[in-house]
């Protein structure tokens, strides 16, 4: 759990968040050194029973809640409610990402959070925002990949529409929700109150095609899949596998052409400009293959490592999982885990050099719940009562009840 070195050691999050984006907002602000209180429903977030697995462990459920403290509770019961409305008197952050009105039939809307606390700061993620057309529709991950445009310009020309294997939205929406966060926490330090902030996942999608959007909304120009402004940029095969190259820069030129074994190419108008080359791709592309398809992948990129043009490896994820690279930087660590045994989470990806981040393991249900409501003040014996009447349960309390 948190042992209070990183740089947001001494704020508290209350975590509402289900599935990803509010869950990964508050673990990033877990990893930044903050308490968060992970709000569970009894018997714990249906998201600790999905897959895939490890050792009966859900891969699913610690990516995005590793770090954080379990509060189980039945918010359905005023004694919860109760609960919670204590909570938010002590805690400096709410992360939830209902459906948009959701959390304001439940009475914990903002106006109701800063009558309790002025200096709380409400992190509101959803689908399409709490105003605009879409307001209303539910959604995750692939809307926001589908409305702005991404799937339509991921691929080549003619495929179908093609969505990215992983939840890249998600993640952006988490990123630029934490982002928030801390600029509400770095305001409120000079103002002294707290606000409330609005991120959701259609956002996100269009902040990840802005460019060809400005394109069109400016000058009518539409992306065509597939197109590449210069070659060579793309990923190419190899004898085991493929690489990536990335060389589209007029300064790139000179080294693509030592590295392909095609000097003369330097001065060949066909060549001489960025827009000259996109015109000639295939020309180009087909010396990159005929020069890879004698290399492996580790040769080929350390080929092009000596030109000093840009070549990395296309993993698979079984490639990419053996590579030292997040190990060693640390972006993934293996950390102690109740069913696992050990387990890999996400970790640092800071680096500070006073302030490290916090990575730590992934609760049980309800492990903290002594913990949180001994901080509110409740005594012993109301913690039992709250036991006793099913308003707050834990692990062991959940398998007592499901037998």
């Amino acid at each position: 759990m948190n042992n209070g070195t990183g740089p947001l050691s001494g704020i508290r999050v209350i975590d509402l968040g289900r599935h990803q984006a509010g869950p990964r907002c508050a673990q990033v602000l877990a990893r930044l050194g903050a308490e968060v209180i992970k709000i569970e429903r009894l018997g714990g977030e249906e998201t600790r029973y999905h897959g895939p697995w490890v050792r009966k462990q859900s891969a699913y459920w610690v990516q995005y809640n590793s770090g954080k403290k379990s509060l189980s509770i039945d918010m359905r019961k005023p004694e919860a409610q109760e609960v919670l409305r204590k909570l938010v008197k002590v805690s400096d952050v709410l992360v939830q990402n209902f459906r948009p009105g959701t959390i304001e039939d439940m009475g914990f809307g903002y106006e109701v959070l800063k009558g309790i606390n002025p200096r709380i700061i409400m992190v509101n993620i959803s689908a399409y925002g709490q105003f605009g057309p879409y307001r209303e529709q539910i959604g995750y991950d692939p809307i926001g990949q589908t409305m702005s445009g991404i799937a339509m310009v991921t691929g080549e020309e003619g495929m179908p529409p093609i969505r990215a294997g992983v939840p890249i939205i998600d993640r952006t929406t988490a990123l630029h929700s934490a982002i928030g966060t801390l600029g509400a926490l770095f305001e409120r330090s000079v103002s002294g109150v707290g606000q409330c902030i609005d991120v959701c996942l259609a956002d996100s999608g269009y902040s990840l095609t802005e460019i060809p959007i400005t394109a069109y909304h400016g000058a009518g120009t539409e992306p065509k899949r597939g197109q590449r402004d210069a070659a060579p940029s793309g990923m190419y095969p190899c004898k085991d596998g493929w690489i990536l190259v990335s060389a589209g820069d007029q300064h790139h030129w000179p080294r693509v052409c030592a590295a392909i074994g095609k000097p003369q190419w330097q001065d060949d108008s066909r060549f001489t400009t960025r827009r000259e080359r996109g015109k000639h791709v295939p020309i180009i592309n087909e010396a990159m293959r005929e020069l890879l398809a004698t290399m492996t992948m580790k040769d080929a990129i350390a080929h092009f490592t000596r030109h000093d043009v840009v070549a990395a490896p296309v993993n698979t994820i079984g490639q990419a999982a053996k590579d030292p690279h997040p190990w060693e930087r640390r972006a993934m660590v293996e950390v102690p885990d109740f069913l696992a045994g050990k387990i890999a989470v996400s970790g640092d990806y800071w680096h500070f050099s006073r302030t490290p981040a916090v990575v730590g393991s992934t609760p049980k249900v309800g492990e903290h719940n002594e913990e949180v409501l001994g901080l509110l003040g409740y005594s012993k014996d109301e913690v039992a009562k709250l036991y006793a009447d099913n308003v707050i349960g834990n692990s062991d309390h959940y398998d007592t009840l499901t037998g």
